[in-house]
């Protein structure tokens, strides 16, 4: 079966791109030891995974082979002017940044559907994939964000019910605890009732004379 061309650019996909990375670093570790040993070089290798995990490896002593390393490098800034080993510097990172920046603006634009003119089948259909799991991702990530919110609320839903008894608890107890101040409904709707009664009781007998005579009338048949 034929191989066929790896580009050269970030795998978005998590799980192959942890795969990609296992199998090449192995093969480089593999590479560094056989060039080590085929060819007697000294040879010190550091690699770090984009969680940050250490590998390395060194033909002799790491500390070493880095400490040589330096020692050279000084060496020729020494021997180099350094205005010029520094504008040769910043014209390859410029052009590396500009290329770099273009890319993602392509990249960019097709995402967005854009200048799809140019694009092959399989391009197209990557495209398609890359898009289709953006969109799971967004909707799992959006589907998270649902279950933290109704998980605040329950809690907050029980706070409030928690509250809510408190407040009922403590509410029936002065109700039970209240009747020494002005009694019960009952006891102050009959209160009215017997005042009434009693400015009812009025003498309705016809009498004639002065008010002070009024208790002291014989009793007439």
């Amino acid at each position: 079966m034929v191989r066929g061309k790896t580009q050269m650019r970030r795998i978005e996909n998590a799980t192959s791109r942890q795969v990609t990375f296992s199998k090449r670093r192995n093969g480089l570790l593999k590479k560094a030891f056989e060039l080590s040993v085929l060819c007697d070089a000294e040879v010190a290798l550091i690699i770090f995974s984009p969680r940050g995990k250490l590998h390395e490896f060194a033909s002799s002593s790491m500390h070493e082979t880095i400490e040589r390393y330096q020692k050279h490098t000084k060496d020729n800034q020494a021997n180099n002017p350094p205005s010029e080993h520094n504008m040769q510097h910043l014209k390859h990172e410029a052009a590396s940044m500009m290329k770099k920046i273009e890319q993602l603006e392509t990249s960019k634009r097709k995402l967005l559907g854009e200048g799809l003119g140019s694009c092959t089948i399989e391009e197209l259909q990557h495209l398609e994939q890359q898009l289709e799991r953006s969109v799971t991702t967004i909707r799992a990530r959006k589907m998270q964000v649902y279950k933290q919110q109704i998980e605040h609320l329950k809690e907050k839903e029980k706070a409030l019910a928690a509250e809510n008894a408190m407040l009922c608890e403590k509410f029936g107890l002065q109700t039970r605890g209240g009747g020494g101040e002005g009694g019960s409904n009952e006891e102050r709707a009959v209160a009215p009732s017997a005042d009434i009664s009693e400015v009812s009781d009025v003498e309705t007998e016809l009498f004639i004379g002065l008010p002070e005579t009024r208790h002291k009338r014989p009793y007439q048949k």
